[in-house]
């Protein structure tokens, strides 16, 4: 995908970022704890392009929440992880200055309310690790401009309209047949016609296979099913041109995975129990003002199966302002 790592962990000395990319030897590692408190209020700035955000969650089969009598879930621990910031072709100050804890302290407040309560600090007591990525995707959008596709239409072009006849001055000094010497000029001008459709054609066909290539890692981050469509459906094929649509453009993405904290802790076993990816189009979004949204609307299926891609609409945010009190009249000094 060509992304580039553009952040780091704020240097909280309770907090040791871990990445999975490689073996971590965890006895030296803290965990990162995040509490937050107070409510979170959106104001219409938040307002994107698209209105909503695709959400898609997936489970372990070994992994299953106990439910108390009350319906509520069972408390789980957790520590976070720093997965990384990955980030965009284009600046994006909304998105690419925010910290690991920036993001974290956000996530806090709807894995509270999904009863996911943050460790404190005894790794016997920990249940979860939950690794936190987020950054912007690189979308392949435009390359249907490229500039190998404009030489393809060029070549082409080229092709379909017939040689300019040789110059007058040219034949007169020519003892050779006229109608052969144009028939030779054709063969010759078809030709160089052909390599240049040749050459054009197999750059476009490089360029539609790295476009393919990025689209399948974009769906793979994003949740994105792009499997082929039945030939018969065509509402389906309908459907598949629209999320290849949506990955094709930059997004913005959260994504959060929970892993066996015991099991990585004692046995330096990699288990993932569940994963939940959220996105939004990038164009038109303040990423940092959006994030409580994106991240709250998509709680529902923290450690749920969504059963698939979700579009979700993200509400326009508002803000109540209550009754307004005097305080008195303070005296110039």
């Amino acid at each position: 995908m060509g992304y580039r790592s553009a952040g780091t962990a704020a240097k909280d000395p309770t907090y040791t970022p871990v990445h999975f990319t490689r073996t971590v030897p965890l006895p030296w590692m803290r965990l990162g704890l995040v509490v937050c408190c107070g409510t979170v209020l959106l104001c219409r700035s938040t307002a994107r392009a698209d209105g909503y955000e695709a959400v898609s969650s997936t489970l372990s089969d070994d992994y299953a929440r106990t439910k108390l009598r009350d319906g509520s879930f069972q408390s789980e621990t957790y520590a976070f992880g720093d997965g990384g910031h990955f980030a965009g072709a284009a600046r994006d100050d909304s998105i690419d200055r925010l910290t690991f804890m920036d993001v974290a302290r956000v996530i806090a407040v709807p894995l509270a309310r999904r009863n996911y309560l943050p460790a404190d600090g005894n790794p016997e007591k920990t249940k979860l690790l939950i690794m936190v990525y987020w950054g912007t995707t690189g979308g392949a959008a435009g390359s249907a401009g490229s500039n190998g596709v404009q030489k393809l239409q060029a070549s082409q072009a080229s092709l379909t309209s017939a040689p300019p006849p040789p110059a007058d001055a040219f034949s007169a000094h020519c003892t050779c047949d006229a109608t052969q010497l144009n028939t030779n000029i054709a063969a010759m001008v078809k030709g160089a016609g052909q390599d240049q459709f040749s050459s054009a054609f197999a750059v476009v066909a490089a360029e539609n296979k790295a476009r393919y290539a990025a689209d399948l890692r974009n769906a793979a981050l994003l949740g994105y099913d792009l499997e082929p469509a039945a030939a018969s459906g065509l509402a389906l094929r309908n459907r598949q041109e629209d999320l290849v649509a949506e990955i094709e453009v930059s997004r913005d993405f959260v994504v959060l995975k929970a892993y066996d904290f015991q099991a990585l802790w004692k046995h330096k076993k990699h288990t993932l129990l569940w994963a939940t990816r959220m996105s939004v189009r990038e164009q038109g979004t303040n990423f940092g003002m959006a994030l409580p949204a994106l991240v709250a609307n998509a709680s529902q299926f923290f450690g749920e199966d969504s059963h698939g891609l979700r579009h979700r609409d993200l509400p326009e945010g508002h803000v109540e302002i209550g009754e307004v009190n005097s305080l008195g009249v303070v005296q110039e000094k």
